[in-house]
């Protein structure tokens, strides 16, 4: 007799993104599909030097069970780094270390979410939050974004008409559009979810990764206080494979997520914390920050220009500050999709937009990524790419 799955799986699918790697595995396809940091920028040589340190001073310790909180010294790190960098307090306890903060995500979902319950996301929404909150059954609600952050006028009336459990968002150079909350955005947000029975949870692994512009400050929860939980990750500043991120949060919503995760892997490994703390203290973190956003400027740059002078007026794209994405916008007309198809066939990637959507639009926008890939392939790209969509404009 075949095996019974639970009914959860029924509305899970692979990722998207994840199915598309492997297409791009093609040493030949120029891919700006993945959200990829620049492998060029991981600090290989101090990581290995602190991994030494850390077995020579203690290599017993570094590789034995640990507390599911993680470990005390990175926590207090991070929470130094909020004070320095955010201009927020927040104390060691309030920090949970978890495995990439994809994780956290799954624990939110483990916490609050029964099924059914209603999450509202951002329109497009970032599709790892997507996939995860699905894996709860969850009902999810989308609110659109302008050039600085969500319709507010939109967010009032879903929050008026529905009850949700969650609003996930990711304010800084969102995954996948790049936009950027400002400062009257964020408080905007702040108001209309104040005293109402929702959680907000802001998520942030681009937020230092800024390269132009004005440096906005304000962190939504700082705003929320018990009503908000702050998301970030090591993977875009530091290197993902240690898979080390985080959450902030108190009192019994933090004691609910510590018995979450102690149910799904007891703890965060202490070996990769105890060495990404070991870098940290040895090396600036500031600038080797400073020179992923030198790169990442760069990139962008060449990307912007190269899209000026291939693409059709015809198509729209946004014009980050930061972050890793550019979003794109087709004719109406005009699938992404199908556009993907002929792009492959001339050795080109980039990720569809209609994944990110959860009710089935998006059909003509695209994501492009431009950490992971040097300039010369981004312009050659992006060449390929215009000529694919001048094509389909003249059928």
């Amino acid at each position: 007799m075949p095996v019974q799955f639970a009914d959860r799986m029924s509305t899970v699918h692979r990722s998207f993104i994840r199915e598309i790697l492997k297409v791009t595995q093609d040493q030949s396809i120029i891919s700006f599909a993945g959200g990829l940091p620049n492998p060029e920028l991981f600090p290989v040589a101090d990581l290995k030097a602190a991994a030494v340190d850390v077995m020579q001073e203690a290599g017993p310790q570094s590789m034995q069970y640990s507390t599911t909180e993680g470990f005390e010294p990175l926590r207090q790190y991070i929470a130094d780094r909020y004070k320095k960098v955010k201009g927020i307090d927040v104390s060691a306890d309030e920090i949970l270390i978890t495995s990439g903060s994809q994780q956290c995500l799954d624990l939110l979902g483990k916490v609050f979410l029964n099924s059914g319950d209603n999450v509202l996301i951002e329109r497009p929404g970032y599709l790892g939050a997507i996939q995860s909150f699905s894996m709860f059954q969850s009902n999810f609600l989308t609110v659109g974004l302008e050039e600085d952050g969500p319709d507010l006028t939109e967010l009032e009336k879903l929050l008026n008409e529905n009850e949700s459990k969650i609003f996930y968002a990711v304010t800084n150079f969102q995954n996948p559009s790049g936009l950027t909350y400002s400062p009257e955005k964020r408080q905007g947000v702040a108001d209309l979810l104040r005293g109402r029975d929702i959680l907000f949870v802001e998520d942030d692994p681009y937020g230092e990764l800024r390269f132009m512009g004005e440096s906005y400050q304000p962190v939504v929860r700082g705003y929320l206080k018990e009503n908000g939980i702050l998301l970030g990750s090591f993977s875009k500043v530091a290197a993902p494979g240690f898979r080390l991120g985080w959450m902030v949060c108190s009192g019994e919503m933090r004691d609910k997520m510590i018995i979450a995760k102690q149910a799904s892997d007891l703890h965060t490994s202490t070996f990769a914390q105890r060495v990404i703390h070991r870098y940290v203290t040895d090396n600036s973190l500031d600038e080797h920050i400073e020179k992923i956003r030198a790169r990442y400027g760069s990139q962008r740059d060449v990307m912007v220009k190269a899209i000026e002078a291939h693409f059709p007026e015809e198509v729209k794209v946004t014009r980050p500050e930061g972050g890793m994405f550019l979003w794109a916008t087709l004719p109406e007309s005009m699938s992404s999709m199908d556009l993907f198809d002929e792009a492959i066939k001339n050795k080109v990637a980039f990720v569809p937009g209609r994944p990110f959507y959860v009710d089935g639009s998006g059909e003509n926008t695209f994501r492009l990524n431009f950490s992971n890939a040097d300039e010369a392939s981004i312009e050659e790209g992006i060449k390929r790419l215009g000529d694919g969509i001048k094509d389909f404009l003249s059928r």
